[in-house]
């Protein structure tokens, strides 16, 4: 009996695992519900629904083929050596994952004990992250080579061992975790999942690389694919050789005379670019597990350690910062579990340089918040736009500008921060600068019926801009950038020195 063991892939399309064991014999699919994972502080009841609605789907397809879905709860190992001992296990496929540390440690455990009951694991690659990577050179070629490979078909028929009861879902209730606050989420399952990416390919992402950092036009323009990613719905290969044979399909278009959104190719462009470049931050995970805990720059560790003022990570947290745009992109994530790239960056910013914050609480915090939560993107994006990676630019997000640049009528801000309806679009971005009876006309009194701000943007945007730079200019720092670099800069040329963007 070979058992397939589904963690982060939850599909039946271009699944190595899957194909493998259903040519070798009698299959057992597994889902093990653990939870030591779903305790860890970055996954939750959010993260179960679009599980359990992909499974739920999985279930369905997987007995179209011949076999089911066996759901368990448990510890692994614990829960495969269960099944051997009752069954015997032939051997156990999965894909590899880069997980946090717990899956980490949860995948030694698996190996030891594979190895002690004589059971071969077959692990396969479903991202472009090379494992025990000696070098970053030449990384992005491997990764083309790697997507370019044949997307695998469905296998044809499963052969089910018979036997073994396959048990049902478990709810947030039966796990023991809190109800999520998200109402408005994107749901599970490959059959959305690939139609998410049709809808960008052929209509939505024209104008993605003009939009994307729009928080109003981003729902619709950004591809919205990322949790189909992290949970597996999807491959990456899939969304690849998709969006190139669109790209190769637009050209042709162009050729052609055909009338065309003039702005397709360069946002087909963008958008690969930016495929590679999450295989690249989950690289640098599998490079370097420390990350999840640590600076990626050692001598930048401590650069805010004692600085969790709570009344700072509390405002920030739900949305009472007094700055509305910091405001509506949090509250945004509470009632939807996704915002687009540049608001997640100015949240991280602003936590990070405003109020001054450790990264590791408020990354923890997003976490929990991202219904698209992956550990290798989401840590090494925490680092970068908190300043502690060494190799990339100090980027500290004034929240103010980014009203002013991308919702200058408030219309995104007053659609999550109702309390601000009335204010007009000149003070949207400072309320607490309208004049005292402008607010009790609009009935909107600061500090009363809308926070004042938790700091004063200016003087802290100058302090955090002081330390951050005395602290890069170190040369125990800049020694150490240069190893960080060789380690995980993004080049397609060997390493030198360590500068601009990683």
């Amino acid at each position: 009996m070979h058992v397939v063991w589904f963690k982060r892939d939850l599909r039946i399309h271009d699944h190595r695992p899957l194909l493998d064991a259903a040519a070798q014999g009698k299959v057992l699919c597994l889902y093990v519900y653990e939870p030591e994972l779903l305790a860890t502080p970055e996954l939750g009841a959010l993260h179960l629904g679009f599980i359990n609605e992909s499974l739920a789907e999985l279930r369905v397809r997987l007995r179209e083929l011949g076999a089911d879905l066996v759901i368990r709860v448990g510890r692994m190992p614990d829960v495969l050596d269960a099944i051997r001992r009752q069954h015997g296990i032939t051997a156990l496929h999965s894909h590899r994952e880069t997980g946090n540390r717990v899956s980490y440690e949860r995948d030694l455990r698996v190996a030891g004990w594979a190895r002690q009951h004589g059971v071969p694991w077959y692990e396969r690659n479903q991202f472009g992250v090379i494992r025990k990577l000696g070098t970053r050179d030449g990384w992005a070629a491997r990764w083309s080579k790697f997507m370019s490979r044949p997307i695998l078909e469905e296998p044809g028929a499963l052969r089910a061992q018979p036997g073994i009861e396959p048990e049902g879902l478990r709810s947030a209730n039966d796990l023991g975790l809190t109800p999520p606050s998200q109402r408005d989420v994107q749901h599970g399952g490959e059959k959305l999942g690939l139609e998410t990416l049709d809808s960008f390919l052929a209509e939505r992402g024209a104008g993605y690389r003009y939009e994307m950092s729009s928080p109003l036009q981003a729902w619709d323009s950004c591809s919205r694919l990322s949790p189909y990613l992290a949970w597996g719905n999807v491959s990456m290969r899939t969304v690849f050789q998709r969006t190139r044979a669109r790209s190769a399909e637009v050209k042709e278009l162009r050729k052609q005379k055909v009338d065309l959104d003039p702005r397709w190719l360069q946002s087909l462009s963008s958008f690969q670019s930016r495929l590679r470049w999450h295989c690249h931050f989950i690289q640098k995970l599998e490079d370097e597990p420390e990350l999840e805990f640590r600076a990626l720059n050692r001598q930048l560790d401590g650069l805010r350690d004692g600085n969790l003022r709570n009344h700072y990570f509390e405002a920030w947290a739900n949305g009472h910062t007094g700055y509305p745009m910091v405001d509506a992109c949090m509250r945004a994530l509470h009632h939807a579990g996704w915002i687009n790239f540049r608001m997640r960056a100015m949240l991280m910013s602003f936590a990070s340089y405003q109020l001054w914050l450790p990264w590791r609480p408020t990354a923890q915090h997003l976490g929990s918040q991202f219904l698209d939560f992956e550990p290798g993107i989401h840590f090494s994006q925490a680092q970068m736009q908190s300043g502690v990676t060494g190799i990339n630019a100090v980027r500290i997000y004034s929240p103010i500008k980014q009203v002013k640049d991308q919702d200058p009528e408030g219309q995104f801000i007053k659609r999550f921060v109702p309390e601000l309806e009335a204010v007009p679009p000149e003070h949207i971005a400072e309320p607490h600068r309208m004049p005292s009876a402008l607010q009790r006309k609009l009935g909107c009194i600061i500090g009363k019926d809308y926070p004042a701000p938790v700091v004063e943007h200016g003087p802290a945007y100058a302090s955090a801009r002081r330390r951050i730079s005395a602290a890069r200019r170190r040369p125990e720092v800049r020694e150490e950038s240069e190893r960080v670099y060789a380690k995980h800069g993004s080049r397609k040329r060997p390493a030198r020195r360590a500068s601009g963007s990683a």
